[in-house]
């Protein structure tokens, strides 16, 4: 990667935003009133729940539970945001109730619960537990690390640990294919999800992670950035959402087409060139996708072939794909990606049941384009 550019190595973080004309303060309020409007507004706004006195819990409010992704990206929102009250309701909900301790998935956490805690799944999905471990190294070093849970550091160390070495004992299986460093769709399957691939945190898992482990989350990192690379098609850059290792699409259950988990692999693109650098190949996949939606309005999305080919389904994520091709900006330049944050700024958070996905993906671009995505490093 280009150590020369990424905000990793010279603590620099771009606020698209503002190079794009937005006034400091208009951009400070937007993101306050967006955090307030998820976390703290009305029932047509707010995914944020607080349970008892000292926890809460993200809702998917279009399938009415909490998931590991839901909860995991409120734990980064909140990290993010300086709210270590929200971090630590979120995490303690996360632990009391989806941590599992006994089967063969003991050490992960059950993908999705009712908002009452009661379990509706015994497996994993580790998209959540790659995010849980991102954002507890993150609390581990702007906050500090207290009594268990909040032992940030300690429980992301050991979240890893158990990503990698699961099975080993003959019990369970690893989230990672241990062969090839690419992250799995579910750990008892040999397929992937495209839009899980963050190798931006693999390299900072490589330098916090247990150090017998540090090899290979560097080398996970590089495997992801190519496989992305195999994923997305050469002429749309669209990704399916389920691909197989080779990054051709999975057809299982109709998911091999670019569609919902799809989206966060543009957001991905720019957030790991932003922190880390990055290549021509990255560069021009992120031209590829906005160029393919720059003629589209966000009211005829649809689900498409990788080759573009559109179905007649709408996405079910209209204002999630547009955030995500603006986050897509921080990884390329030119009118495709002015036009790509206009519409994005214009546009606002969405209402109603279907609001979490979308603004989840939402609240995340409008951290990265003001440079308030940052890396938390430990203290020298």
């Amino acid at each position: 990667m280009n150590a020369l550019k990424g905000a990793y190595y010279t603590d620099r973080y771009r606020n698209l935003l503002a190079d794009y004309g937005y006034e400091e303060e208009e951009i400070t309020r937007r993101v306050e009133a967006a955090w307030r409007e998820m976390f703290e507004g009305d029932e047509q706004t707010r995914i944020y729940h607080e349970s008892g006195s000292d926890m809460g819990y993200m809702q998917d409010t279009g399938n009415h539970d909490a998931r590991t992704e839901g909860m995991s990206y409120g734990m980064m929102m909140a990290v993010q945001m300086d709210r270590r009250d929200v971090f630590d309701r979120l995490w303690k909900w996360a632990v009391e109730y989806m941590y599992m301790t006994e089967g063969e998935n003991a050490g992960y956490f059950a993908w999705s619960c009712a908002p009452d805690g009661t379990r509706l799944s015994d497996g994993p999905a580790p998209d959540g537990e790659e995010y849980f471990a991102m954002a507890l190294f993150f609390a581990s070093h702007r906050w500090g690390d207290r009594e268990v849970p909040f032992n940030y550091g300690e429980q992301a160390r050991e979240l890893l640990r158990t990503c990698l070495h699961k099975g080993e004992d003959g019990k369970g299986y690893p989230m990672w294919n241990r062969d090839n460093k690419l992250i799995k769709f579910v750990p008892n399957c040999e397929f992937t999800d495209p839009s899980y691939h963050l190798p931006h945190f693999y390299e900072l898992f490589a330098l916090w992670a247990d150090p017998e482990d540090r090899a290979f989350w560097k080398e996970a990192a590089e495997a992801s950035r190519c496989y992305v690379q195999a994923a997305c098609h050469p002429v749309t850059g669209l990704a399916p959402e389920y691909a197989h290792y080779d990054g051709t699409p999975n057809h299982v259950r109709g998911f091999g087409h670019f569609f919902s988990d799809s989206y966060r692999v543009a957001a991905n693109l720019g957030l790991d060139l932003e922190w880390f650098g990055g290549a021509k190949r990255e560069r021009e996949t992120a031209d590829r996708i906005q160029a393919f939606f720059a003629d589209k309005t966000s009211d005829d999305y649809r689900r498409y072939t990788v080759e573009g080919e559109p179905f007649e389904e709408k996405a079910l994520h209209p204002v999630g794909l547009l955030a995500t091709n603006a986050m897509a900006s921080l990884a390329t330049e030119g009118a495709n990606a002015r036009a790509s944050v206009e519409l994005f700024w214009n546009t606002p958070l969405r209402t109603g049941d279907r609001r979490y996905y979308d603004n989840c993906l939402y609240f995340f671009a409008l951290l990265a384009l003001s440079g308030r995505y940052r890396i938390w490093k430990p203290e020298a």
